[in-house]
């Protein structure tokens, strides 16, 4: 990254208020996850791994549509 433009090392990097926001969001999971029965906790990881499955088959490579058949053959001249 040293040998970025200022405006594109500006541009990556996060705010203060952008890593203040992230870090309140993580800090009030982290108190919901305390909160949660153990039941609840076991079913995290099966969830997560639902969502990492569904987002694998809807993400995955993407797929390059068949060009359309000519309808209209060429006239004779």
């Amino acid at each position: 990254m040293s040998e970025a433009d200022d405006w594109a090392r500006a541009e990556a990097t996060p705010s203060d208020a952008e890593i203040t926001r992230i870090r309140r969001l993580i800090q009030r999971v982290t108190n919901d996850v305390d909160t949660l029965t153990e039941a609840e906790r076991t079913e995290i990881p099966k969830a997560a791994q639902i969502v990492r499955q569904m987002r694998q088959n809807f993400l995955g490579m993407p797929r390059i549509r068949q060009p359309l058949p000519d309808l209209q053959p060429e006239r004779p001249a």
